[in-house]
C-alpha cells in the first residue's frame, strides 16, 4: 500500500474516480437532474489538473511537464471564477 503513494499510482485512482463522477453528474443529467455540467466542469478540471502535477512530480517528471498542468489548473480556476463572478447573487 505503501508503494502506491511513493509512485503516485494513487493519483491514478483518483483521477479514475473523478472521472466517474464526471460521467454520473452527465447520466444524471441527462436523466433530468438538476446538475449545471457547464459550471462543474472548470472545477472538476482544475482539480484534475492539480492532481496531475502531483502525480508528474511523484513520478519525477521534468518541470516543464509540471508547469504545463499547472498552467492548465490554473486556466480552469480563472474560468471557473469568471463564471461564478457573472452569475448572479443568491
Amino acid at each position: 500500500m505503501a508503494d502506491m503513494f511513493h509512485n503516485g499510482r494513487v493519483v491514478d485512482l483518483i483521477l479514475v474516480m473523478v472521472l466517474i463522477e464526471c460521467i454520473a453528474l452527465a447520466w444524471w443529467r441527462s436523466r433530468g437532474g438538476a446538475v449545471d455540467l457547464a459550471a462543474l466542469l472548470p472545477t472538476l478540471l482544475s482539480g484534475a489538473a492539480l492532481l496531475l502535477t502531483l502525480r508528474l512530480a511523484l513520478s519525477g517528471a521534468r518541470w516543464e511537464w509540471l508547469a504545463l498542468s499547472l498552467l492548465g489548473a490554473l486556466l480552469a480556476h480563472l474560468t471557473d471564477l469568471a463564471g461564478r463572478l457573472r452569475a448572479p447573487l443568491r
